[in-house]
C-alpha cells in the first residue's frame, strides 16, 4: 500500500540522516587519535573525502554498483544519476552514504604522513573505481533479485562487514604499506603516539554507534518487524565489544587503555554488521565479543609487523570485518541463509567472497597506490612531517602549535629574555603566561651562572696549567734520574760479584746486594713517574695492532715466573687458543707486568695466581685472580690512587712504589676499557679489564 510505502521511505530516509552523522564520528575519532599538530588535516581529508566519494559515486559509482549487469561483474548504466522514482532517489542517497563511509576509512590509517593532494586522488580512486564493482558482486540488484556473481551465488553480508569495512580496510592496508611508518614510530622502544583529544574520539564513536543505528537498521529497506532486532543486535554487538576490549586491556596492562576500548566497541559492531538480521541475540553478543578482542590481537600483530596505522582501521575493519562476515555461516538463523541447510558450503561461499574482496580491493588498490606514488608522491617530506600537516598541508595555525614555536625558538636560540606571545582567552593563555614567569626566572639565572661560568673556566684553566707543569717536571725528573740510577744498580751488582777478588768481609757484599735492591726500587719508582707523567700530559704515544694474546701473556708470565716460584706461589696462565687484541702492545704489557707482579707480591706461599683471558661481545676480558691478602672494599678506591701503600701487608707494602695500580688504571682508561676490583681480606683479590674491540688501524 502506498502508506506503508511512504513509511519505508521516511525509516529509510532518517537511516540516511543517521548514516551520514557517520562521517562526523569518523572525523572526530581521527582527530582525536592523531597528535595536535595534524589535527586539523585529519579533519580536513575526512571532509575532503566526502565530497569527492558524493560526486564520484554520482558521476558513475553508483552506475557501476547498481546498473544493469554485465555478466554478474559491473553496471552498465545509471552513470550521471537522475532518479525517475521517490524510492530511487533515496535508495541512491542512502547507498552514496555507504560509499561515503568505505571511502573514509582509508584516512585516519594513513594520517600524520601523506600529501593532501594524492589523497584525494586516492579518495577519487576509492570511491570511483575500488568500491563499486565490489558492491555490483555482492549487492548488485538488491535486494530481491541479486544480479553480481556473489550475490548469485548465496553470499551474505547485510549491512557491509566486507563490501563496507573490509573492502575500506583492504585499501588502507595497501596505502600504509606503501607509505611506510610515521617516523619515530618503530624507533628505539617507541611503539606508538598519544593521541592529542582522546576525549573527542570518545565522543566519535557515540557519533559513530548513533549513526550504526542506521547504517544496520536502514539496510533493511523497509521499516519491516526485524528492524527493531537488527538494531538491538547492533546495541549489544558494539557493548560486548567494549567489554571484551576493556577486560583484555586490564589483563595485559592493568588499566583500561582508552584507545583500546573504542576501538573494541567499534570492532564490535563491525563485526555484526554482516549478520545483525540473522544472528539471534546471544550469538551477535559472541560475534561482538571475539570482534573486540581481535581489534587488540590485530593491532599487536601490525605492530610486530612494524607496519604503522596511525587509528587502528586495519584491525577494526578489516579483521573484524572478515569475521563478522565469516560468523553469518556459523551463526545465522538459518531461514535467512540461501544455504541455511549446509553451514559448510555457506561458509565456503563467505570466505570466497571475503577472498574476492582482498585480491581486488587490496590487490587492485596496491597497484593504484603504486601508480599514484610513481606520479605523485603519496609522503610529505620529513620537514614537513615534523612540522606537522596542519601547517606544512594547510597553513592552520593554532594557539598551541604558535606556542609550541615560539618555545622552539627560545629552544634553539637560547634566548630567553623576550617571552612568548600570550593570546587572551585563548585554551593556551595560562600555559603562556607561566612559561614566561619561567623564562624570566631562568633568563636570571643564566646571568648568574655565566659569571660563575667565566670564574670556573678561569680556575680550571690554571688548575690545567699547572696539571701540564707538573708533568712536565716529573717526565723531566724522570729522564734525568735514570741514568745515575742505572750506573748505581749496575755497579752495585758489579761490586756484589767480586770481579776483582774476595772482598773479605760479607758486610760488603751485603751493602752491595742493598744498594742494588734500593736501587732497582728507586729505578721503579722513577719509570712508573714518568709512565704516569706521559699520560697525564697526553704524550703517551698509542699505537694500535694486532697482537696474539696467548704469546703477549706468555711473555710476561716467564718473566715473572721466576719471582713467583721463589715464593712458592702457583702461577697458572688460561687463555683462548687464537685469541687475538688490537691494542697498544707497550701498554697492554705494562699492565700485565704491573697487576700480575702486584698479586704474586701480595699473594703468600702455598697460594696461588691465575691469568684467564677469554673473547667476549664487547672485545677481551682480562681476569687476574689471587689467593693473597685481600684488602676491604672501602679501600679499593684508596689503592687506585697515587702512592698510596695499604697496611692490610706491610712488610710486603713497603716493597712497592704504590704507582703500579694507578699507572694500570691510567693505561686502561686510555686503551678505551674499563679496570674492576673485587676483593676480601684473607680470601683474595679478582681483577678484572675488558678492553674494546678496536678496528684494526688502516693500512698508510
Amino acid at each position: 500500500m502506498l502508506l506503508d510505502d511512504r513509511i519505508d521511505i521516511l525509516w529509510v530516509i532518517a537511516a540516511t540522516t543517521l548514516v551520514f552523522v557517520m562521517q562526523a564520528g569518523f572525523a572526530c575519532v581521527e582527530t582525536g587519535f592523531v597528535r595536535a599538530k595534524n589535527s586539523i588535516n585529519v579533519a580536513v581529508k575526512n571532509m575532503i573525502d566526502f565530497c569527492v566519494a558524493g560526486a564520484c559515486f554520482w558521476l558513475f559509482g553508483y552506475g557501476l554498483a547498481f546498473g544493469s549487469s554485465w555478466g554478474g561483474w559491473i553496471g552498465t548504466n545509471e552513470f550521471a544519476f537522475q532518479h525517475d522514482t521517490l524510492r530511487e532517489g533515496v535508495f541512491f542517497l542512502f547507498m552514496l552514504m555507504f560509499c561515503g563511509t568505505a571511502t573514509t576509512i582509508v584516512s585516519g590509517a594513513v594520517a600524520e604522513r601523506m600529501r593532501y593532494g594524492s589523497y584525494v586522488i586516492l579518495s577519487l580512486l576509492m570511491s570511483g573505481f575500488i568500491y563499486p564493482p565490489f558492491v555490483h558482486w555482492a549487492w548488485g540488484g538488491m535486494p530481491n533479485e541479486p544480479t553480481g556473481w556473489l550475490g548469485r551465488l548465496g553470499f551474505v553480508d547485510f549491512a557491509g562487514s566486507t563490501v563496507v569495512h573490509s573492502v575500506g580496510g583492504w585499501m588502507a592496508l595497501a596505502a600504509i604499506l606503501v607509505l611506510k611508518p610515521r617516523l619515530g614510530r618503530f624507533a628505539g622502544t617507541t611503539t606508538g603516539f598519544t593521541g592529542s583529544n582522546l576525549a573527542l574520539s570518545t565522543l566519535g564513536v557515540f557519533l559513530l554507534w548513533f549513526g550504526w543505528f542506521g547504517f544496520n537498521g536502514g539496510s533493511a529497506l523497509a521499516l519491516t518487524d526485524r528492524v527493531p532486532y537488527i538494531v538491538v543486535n547492533t546495541v549489544v554487538g558494539g557493548c560486548v565489544g567494549g567489554l571484551t576490549a576493556a577486560l583484555v586491556s586490564m589483563a595485559l596492562f592493568r588499566q583500561t587503555r582508552v584507545e583500546l576500548l573504542l576501538n573494541g566497541v567499534l570492532a564490535g559492531l563491525v563485526s555484526v554488521t554482516a549478520g545483525c538480521n540473522a544472528l539471534p541475540i546471544a550469538a551477535a553478543a559472541l560475534v561482538g565479543s571475539i570482534g573486540g578482542g581481535l581489534s587488540i590481537v590485530g593491532a599487536h600483530l601490525l605492530d610486530r609487523l612494524k607496519i604503522d596505522d596511525a587509528v587502528g582501521a586495519v584491525p577494526v575493519h578489516l579483521f573484524a570485518g572478515i569475521w563478522g562476515t565469516v560468523a553469518v555461516a556459523l551463526f545465522g538463523d538459518a531461514q535467512f541463509l540461501p544455504h541455511g541447510d549446509n553451514r559448510l558450503y555457506q561458509a565456503l561461499i563467505q570466505l570466497l567472497g571475503i577472498a574476492a574482496a582482498g585480491l581486488w580491493a587490496f590487490g587492485g588498490g596496491l597497484l593504484l597506490v603504486l601508480l599514484v606514488n610513481r606520479v605523485m608522491p603519496l609522503r610529505v617530506s620529513e620537514d614537513a612531517e615534523r612540522l606537522g600537516l596542519n601547517i606544512a598541508e594547510h597553513g592552520a595555525r593554532t594557539a598551541i602549535g604558535d606556542l609550541i614555536s615560539a618555545m622552539e625558538s627560545h629552544r634553539r636560540n637560547g634566548d630567553f629574555r623576550t617571552g612568548v606571545p600570550v593570546e587572551p582567552e585563548s585554551d593556551v593563555e595560562l600555559i603562556a603566561r607561566q612559561y614566561n614567569r619561567v623564562a624570566a626566572r631562568i633568563d636570571d639565572e643564566i646571568g648568574a651562572r655565566a659569571a660563575a661560568i667565566v670564574e670556573l673556566a678561569r680556575q680550571r684553566r690554571m688548575a690545567d696549567e699547572a696539571s701540564q707543569a707538573k708533568s712536565a717536571f716529573l717526565a723531566n725528573m724522570s729522564h734525568e734520574l735514570r741514568t745515575p740510577l742505572n750506573a748505581i744498580i749496575g755497579f752495585a751488582d758489579l761490586l756484589g760479584h767480586e770481579p776483582f777478588g774476595p772482598i773479605g768481609d760479607e758486610r760488603y757484599r751485603d751493602y752491595a746486594n742493598a744498594i742494588k735492591t734500593g736501587g732497582n726500587h728507586l729505578l721503579s719508582l722513577v719509570n712508573d713517574l714518568l709512565d704516569l707523567a706521559k699520560i697525564e700530559a697526553g704524550r703517551f704515544d698509542v699505537q694500535l695492532a694486532e697482537w696474539d694474546l696467548p704469546t703477549l701473556i706468555g711473555e710476561v708470565a716467564e718473566l715473572l715466573d721466576r719471582e713467583a716460584t721463589s715464593k712458592g706461589v702457583v702461577l697458572n696462565a688460561e687463555v683462548d687458543d687464537g685469541l687475538r687484541v688490537v691494542t697498544d702492545h707497550r701498554a697492554l704489557r705494562q699492565i700485565l707486568f704491573n697487576l700480575i707482579g702486584n698479586a704474586i707480591k701480595f699473594t703468600a706461599a702455598g697460594g696461588q695466581v691465575r691469568v684467564v683471558a677469554r673473547g667476549v661481545t664487547a672485545g677481551v676480558e682480562l681476569t687476574i685472580v689471587d689467593t693473597g691478602c685481600g684488602m676491604n672494599t672501602q679501600d679499593i678506591k684508596r689503592a687506585l690512587e697515587p702512592f698510596v701503600q695499604l697496611e692490610q701487608a706491610p712488610e710486603i707494602a713497603r716493597t712497592g712504589t704504590g704507582l703500579g695500580l694507578a699507572v694500570s688504571r691510567a693505561l686502561v682508561d686510555m686503551l678505551g676499557g674499563r679496570l674492576q676490583i673485587a676483593s676480601e681480606p684473607g680470601v683474595g683479590t679478582r681483577i678484572t679489564i675488558t678492553l674494546p674491540a678496536h678496528p684494526l688501524p688502516a693500512a698508510a
